[in-house]
């Protein structure tokens, strides 16, 4: 692992591969090692120089000291943007990651988001277009509320655990991670990967300051309208926590954007799916010209 200095902050990133640079962005809570290794090899074994990083507030990158939002504050939110308060927002997160690459002295990449990792790479996309070369949008939505909504049984169940959160982090982060996954998931898998983000640094403040960010966040439908990169949008069809909804309203924001629905993914990326996904990635990268870093 390496760090950078971006925007004032230390983002903690790894690069692997040679060839055409692909920056993955990481959902919310999550930290860069949810990009198993073994899908990042099939990214480099398409070409692909492949940068992973922990977004601020999670993981090795930089936890600011801000008070996080109340569970009042953060329902608030999600009622109305008016009443949604945060240190920070989508774009301060798109910005970072521009930072980064600025860091590492790549002019323009290829930009692979899930969930609030989609929402900002589509921030990135939106924002800073010269440097998104294709984007793909994995699982998110545009920020219009009533698309890709989360399912009511599981956003009670979400908010009694905020509430009162489990006393084991790591078979609680299990049991998220169950009740979000599709039919190919994968308890042992999801028990280990668990350990490890414990063990690089768990902050539950953190991640509630991310909620708010994406709360605080305007619509981006209007603005992806004028998405000029080539656009690949993937959903899965029994997703609880991102409807459907969410994906098939970002493929028709985007002028000629291709949407992919797989009818055995949740809110996961399930390994089953990963060399399908790899080859998308690659298929749509081809669509866009790249200035070489």
């Amino acid at each position: 692992m390496s760090q950078a200095d971006v925007n004032g902050l230390t983002i903690e990133y790894d690069v692997r591969g040679d060839g055409q640079p692909l920056l993955l962005v990481m959902g919310l809570g999550s930290q860069m090692i949810l990009w198993h290794d073994e899908f990042v090899d099939l990214l480099i074994e398409r070409g692909f120089q492949v940068i992973r990083f922990d977004n601020r507030d999670i993981g090795g990158s930089t936890h600011l000291a801000d008070a996080p939002p109340t569970f009042r504050q953060i329902a608030a939110g999600v009622v109305s943007r008016r009443w949604a308060k945060a240190p920070y927002r989508l774009s301060d997160m798109a910005a970072d990651a521009v930072g980064l690459l600025d860091h590492l002295g790549i002019a323009k990449s290829h930009v692979v988001g899930a969930s609030m990792g989609g929402m900002i790479a589509q921030t990135m996309a939106i924002e800073h277009p010269d440097r998104v070369a294709s984007l793909t949008s994995i699982m998110s939505n545009t920020g219009d509320r009533r698309n890709g909504r989360v399912k009511l049984g599981l956003l009670r169940l979400m908010a009694a655990r905020m509430r009162k959160p489990p006393t084991d982090r790591v078979e609680g982060a299990v049991a998220i991670f169950r009740e979000i996954g599709g039919p190919h998931f994968d308890e042992d898998g999801a028990r280990l990967l668990a350990k490890r983000a414990m063990e690089r640094g768990d902050d539950q403040e953190g991640t509630a300051r991310q909620v708010a960010a994406i709360a605080a966040s305007p619509n981006r439908t209007p603005d992806l309208q004028r998405v000029e990169a080539p656009t690949l949008v993937i959903h899965g069809l029994v997703d609880p926590l991102v409807m459907p909804s969410g994906g098939i309203a970002t493929a028709k924001a985007v002028p000629g954007a291709r949407l992919v629905m797989f009818g055995d993914m949740g809110h996961d990326m399930p390994r089953v799916r990963w060399t399908e996904m790899a080859d998308a990635i690659a298929t749509n990268a081809r669509r866009a010209t790249l200035v070489p870093a």
